[in-house]
């Protein structure tokens, strides 16, 4: 196992850290002494990251430095906006966002502290959700006098509904983390400090994975559960028989066949 290496992309601001794990590549917030507040400056930087990322990298990791994941919106940038800048804003944290989510590799998210606003918009935008205990989600926009605007009215009913998005907007409702792990914000529930160990397990355990499997679960899965059965059963067959009919795919079938593979494990 190498070590991690650690670097910034001339392409990344400041706000960001990456580095690598063999195949697994980390993005970290590195904004701890503003609770990871997202400007504009790092959520380009977020959707450069991923547009340029290694053609060899099988996973990544979406980290955040200090006690929290993200505060959200960092309000000192709010400015008065026309219509038309509030729409184009919008649009690129959607654009940011779609990056993460229809990207090339699955995504492991990892979770502490305050995971608010814009920090929820961010880890629903990953594919697995790591979270400590630390964590706790809230949607605070309604008592600011504004709205989500970085996907969250698509992504977030989609996990625990729309009726229990409105009450978090509406009253300001915090979710602790055993709260949030129950309603689907959160995949895996871990102790403080353990969220990063884990996800690394995790993102190996993908990153090990046929590429065209991954990118199979990451693309045709959602659509394939949003489309209508029999629209669902043509996609499935089709992404099926993609997969099955790869080189890589029929050398697994061999090995599995010949007992060459590893035994399925528990997790």
């Amino acid at each position: 196992m190498t070590q991690p290496i650690s670097r910034r992309p001339a392409s990344l601001p400041a706000s960001l850290e990456h580095e690598r794990h063999d195949d697994v590549s980390i993005l970290r917030l590195a904004r701890p002494h503003k609770r990871n507040a997202l400007n504009d400056e790092t959520v380009l930087g977020i959707e450069r990251f991923f547009a340029e990322l290694e053609a060899d990298v099988r996973a990544v990791i979406l980290d955040a430095s200090g006690d929290n994941f993200s505060a959200g919106l960092d309000l000192s940038e709010l400015s008065e906006r026309s219509t038309l800048e509030g729409v184009t804003h919008s649009m690129m944290w959607h654009r940011a966002f779609e990056r993460i989510e229809l990207g090339g590799v699955p995504v492991v998210a990892v979770l502490k502290g305050a995971v608010v606003r814009g920090g929820l918009e961010l880890a629903c935008a990953a594919h697995i959700r790591v979270a400590e205990r630390s964590a706790y989600y809230a949607l605070p926009e309604g008592q600011r006098g504004i709205f989500v605007g970085g996907g969250g009215s698509v992504r977030v009913p989609r996990l625990i509904g729309a009726s229990r998005m409105a009450d978090m907007m509406l009253t300001g409702r915090v979710y602790d983390a055993e709260t949030g792990q129950s309603l689907g914000l959160s995949h895996y529930l871990v102790e403080p400090g353990a969220g990063f160990g884990k996800a690394l397990d995790l993102a190996r355990r993908i990153a090990a994975n046929a590429p065209i499997t991954n990118f199979a679960v990451i693309h045709a899965l959602p659509r394939i559960a949003e489309a209508g059965m029999r629209e669902g059963f043509m996609m499935e067959a089709l992404m099926a028989a993609v997969a099955q009919g790869s080189d890589e795919a029929k050398e697994r079938l061999r090995a599995f066949l010949e007992k060459r593979a590893k035994k399925v494990t528990e997790f």
